[in-house]
């Protein structure tokens, strides 16, 4: 028996039994410490640029790693847009709540009238950060709660011929030549762990890969074509992820913390011609209101925790991880707000928990319901899912099929309370003015 196992039968047969204070601590830390939460938000990553869910084309060992020491999720859902995608899951509630429902609508939110990730945890005794992407969002990380951040300018642009700067802290940092931003990322993440490996913490690392333009990385070749050079940023975002949990082991932290690595939305058109799972190319891309746009990889590892080379099936969705951070955190949610996640905690610990029934997209005034089999569209469209992610299947308004008929009119009650908001962005602005003309025009004089 190792002393690990060890101490957890020591938590239960000797309950009873004065403790000695060393065994007791180990007890308490192993059975009742809060973990360590990484939070890995890749950008534009698909199902079809992780091995572990079944790539043609690209190889993920170290992310492949932690899917066959963890769990992976086989149907999590985001929304098709970086922005949405990333207000959902930072603050639990879906896009017609928070107004924040296109990559224009940034402020359509302000601390004042939403509660982000950071802020919670911190009233639950964690040191929070966040690395990384923070586009399509109001204001900087520091005012939504995080206590330490860096940010670059623009997706994409990691070395000094695109950008010269990024912000850490609030301060404004000069991006020598010949440094590479994702590294200057990853040293900034280590250190920050470091400093506070003995509190818990949860970082927010919005990684810069695999966002266009797609450029050269260090382990690039010369003249590399862009299809070279779209393999390359998927390699090196899975070396960066080797590399943050070879720190963790560094660190004696591993055990300590878990580690969840998604994708933002779907593949971008930069990869869609070869995103294909066992020679089929996915239905849709990034920006698609079809599967391909929303369906991402998950995987989550938390040794001595997670279940080991589980494969999950149940629905999740971005809206499910304020509530599953939380509940894992000991955090309680906001008394004042309507929460639309559901715990995934127990799945992660490997128990069976109450899974969801169905998974909610919306972008620009579109919107669909979506359960293990079928699909329903805020514009009426219905489809049978049983070949996703490669086809969705138009079932006829008029079908006589049981099955069929009980799903659509419970999709299409839950789309009745979950009525997706109108763009705030160009689009939608010039929408919204048309309609206020029409109204104008009908009004009597």
């Amino acid at each position: 028996m190792n002393r690990r196992d060890f101490l957890k039968t020591a938590s239960v047969g000797l309950a009873a039994l004065s403790l000695p204070k060393w065994l007791a601590s180990a007890v308490e830390e192993v059975g009742g410490g809060k973990p360590n939460i990484i939070f890995i938000l890749s950008d534009d990553v698909g199902l079809s640029d992780i091995s572990c869910c079944g790539a043609d084309h690209f190889k993920t060992p170290h992310i492949d790693a932690l899917a066959k020491t963890g769990t992976r999720f086989e149907y999590c859902y985001a929304m098709p847009l970086c922005g949405p995608s990333r207000c959902v899951a930072l603050t639990g509630r879906y896009p017609f709540r928070t107004g924040l429902n296109s990559n224009y609508s940034q402020n359509a939110i302000s601390p004042s009238n939403e509660i982000m990730m950071p802020t919670l945890m911190k009233k639950a005794g964690y040191v929070t950060a966040q690395a990384g992407k923070w586009g399509q969002m109001p204001l900087g990380p520091g005012e939504w709660g995080f206590d330490e951040y860096l940010v670059f300018p623009g997706s994409g642009r990691y070395w000094r011929e695109q950008t010269t700067f990024y912000t850490q802290n609030g301060k404004r940092k000069n991006l020598p030549a010949g440094e590479y931003l994702p590294d200057i990322m990853h040293d900034f993440v280590v250190d920050f762990i470091t400093r506070h490996k003995d509190q818990p913490f949860y970082l927010y690392y919005a990684m810069s890969h695999i966002h266009g333009p797609i450029v050269r990385t260090p382990d690039s070749k010369a003249g590399a074509g862009k299809q070279d050079l779209y393999t390359d940023n998927i390699a090196y975002m899975d070396k960066l992820v080797g590399k943050l949990v070879t720190e963790l082991d560094r660190l004696h932290l591993r055990e300590k913390t878990l580690i969840v690595f998604t994708g933002d939305n779907g593949t971008a058109h930069f990869g869609a011609d070869r995103s294909t799972l066992g020679g089929r190319r996915i239905h849709g891309q990034k920006a698609t209101m079809l599967e391909g746009g929303s369906r991402v990889p998950l995987v989550v590892n938390w040794p001595g925790t997670t279940a080991t080379g589980k494969v999950n099936h149940d629905l999740t969705d971005f809206s499910d991880f304020f509530a599953t951070f939380a509940e894992l955190g000991g955090a309680k949610l906001p008394a004042d707000a309507i929460i639309d996640g559901h715990s995934f905690a127990a799945q992660i610990k490997g128990e069976k928990g109450n899974p969801r029934e169905w998974i909610y997209v919306e972008l620009s005034g579109n919107s669909y319901v979506r359960n293990a089999r079928w699909k329903l569209t805020n514009h009426g469209a219905f489809f049978d899912m049983k070949d996703a992610p490669f086809a969705e299947i138009p079932v006829p308004g008029d079908t006589t099929d049981p099955e069929a008929v009980a799903a659509r009119k419970r999709l299409q009650e839950i789309l009745d309370q979950h009525s997706a908001a109108h763009s705030t962005g160009p689009g939608g602005a010039r929408r919204k003015q048309r309609q206020q003309n029409k109204k104008k025009q009908q009004v009597p004089a």
